[in-house]
């Protein structure tokens, strides 16, 4: 038995259904417009990997704050981010979260805690400790997630950023999606340990390996994390092991064994959620249907609303367009 309500359930399978069809749908059309002479920039695709934001998205309010990555496409959807306002982001229209200035790597709204991507390697990192001081300053509850890949936890300001965080109880979320490959290079090229997650010993935090293709353990494991957070009890360090489907980047070939690839697409966290649902009794084939047919709808609506909006005017590339 799911020790977890339907309708929780639903919203898992809901949000991983809408970053996979967000992905498709973006990847079609950057390449399509590359083709036709109107490059979009390199998309860094999150398919794979949507059991992580998912689960750690449930998990959050929407007061909560969130730092993402160059692959941060899923986690802005789990926190809430509008599509229209973020497919009119990537294609760089006013209308856009960022107001056509960001692009794909900078999806950001305050409104709801979403903090934006990075273009640089664990560059959330230490940023996310400025919301969390906040939310101590201000003596609430909220709490920061800073989501980071397997790369980063290589960097020096990873270590820097937990030490600070740990010694004073800093209310963050640390999630290292651990996707094996920091663009073209195998973790174990760059840590010499087993699981990232041990690395939480030497600041004196929880630390924890999940099954980040699985759904259900992310939301739990994350759901300890938040709570004890929320609880002012300090940061806890969570690796999520999962696998991007794609090459780094659009513009990177694929370089990955075969073998590999294949064994890690079996374990495809749609899928794999879908059969415990069906099992379960969740949800019917044509609940699937109808719920996969709402998401579609969604993201065609979204791309309709981006094309028709315009792109900044040049004239206001010298202004404070915060101030506007």
């Amino acid at each position: 038995m799911i020790d977890v309500p339907r309708e929780t359930l639903i919203q898992f399978l809901r949000t991983m259904y809408l970053i996979r069809g967000f992905e498709l749908k973006m990847l079609m059309l950057f390449q399509r417009r590359a083709l036709a002479g109107d490059f979009l920039g390199a998309l860094h695709s999150y398919e794979g990997q949507e059991a992580v934001a998912a689960g750690v998205g449930a998990c959050l309010r929407k007061d909560d704050y969130q730092f993402s990555t160059h692959r941060g496409h899923g986690h802005a959807i789990a926190k809430g981010l509008d599509l229209n306002k973020m497919v009119a982001e990537m294609f760089g229209k006013e209308t856009g979260c960022s107001r056509g200035r960001g692009g794909s790597m900078h999806l950001f709204d305050v409104s709801i805690g979403q903090m934006g991507g990075n273009g640089i390697v664990g560059g959330g990192l230490p940023l996310a400790l400025g919301t969390a001081y906040s939310a101590l300053y201000r003596n609430t509850d909220q709490v920061t997630v800073c989501y980071f890949g397997d790369g980063a936890a290589s960097q020096g300001s990873f270590h820097e950023s937990l030490n600070m965080a740990a010694l004073n109880k800093y209310p963050i979320v640390y999630v290292c999606e651990n996707n094996h490959y920091a663009a073209t290079t195998h973790v174990s090229k760059n840590c010499p340990i087993e699981n990232i997650a041990d690395r939480a010993a030497g600041y004196g935090i929880p630390g924890a390996v999940v099954q980040g293709n699985d759904v259900l353990a992310v939301y739990r494991a994350a759901s300890e994390a938040v709570a004890r957070a929320r609880a002012g009890q300090g940061p806890t360090l969570l690796e999520c092991k999962t696998y991007r489907h794609r090459a780094h980047c659009m513009v990177i070939p694929e370089h990955r064994p075969e073998e590999e690839r294949e064994a890690w697409l079996a374990r495809d966290p749609i899928n794999l959620f879908v059969a415990k649902l069906r099992e379960e009794n969740v949800m019917t084939q044509d609940d699937l249907n109808r719920l996969a047919a709402e998401v579609e709808q969604a993201l065609v609506d979204a791309v309709k609303f981006a094309d028709a909006s315009p792109f900044p005017d040049p004239q206001m590339l010298s202004v404070d367009f915060w101030a506007n």
